[in-house]
């Protein structure tokens, strides 16, 4: 995934402001391993980003492995000694 640019004029996704944003907050603590993560409409409401930017930004942390998705439930920090699920499937939106 492309990293957000060393120059500052350069263009910077719309998506990579969400993803860092929800990177810092679990980096920092304040969302903590196994603790779930805004919403998508949450993500929406806070970042004035449209659904499908919310849903790239929390699709990129959930394929790094910081997060997984459970149907119906939300989406949560993994803890980071969590073993890896054994049959490789990842939980879908």
């Amino acid at each position: 995934m492309p990293e957000r640019p060393s120059d500052p004029h350069a263009p910077y996704a719309p998506y990579m402001r969400v993803l860092d944003a929800l990177s810092a907050d679990i980096r920092d603590g304040r969302i903590k391993h196994g603790e779930r993560i805004p919403s998508e409409s949450e993500l929406c409401e806070r970042f004035k980003v449209a659904r499908e930017t919310a849903r790239r930004a929390v699709r990129v942390l959930r394929e790094r492995g910081i997060v997984r998705t459970e149907w119906g439930k939300g989406t949560f920090v993994v803890d980071p000694a969590e073993p890896a699920r054994e049959d490789g499937h990842q939980d879908s939106e």
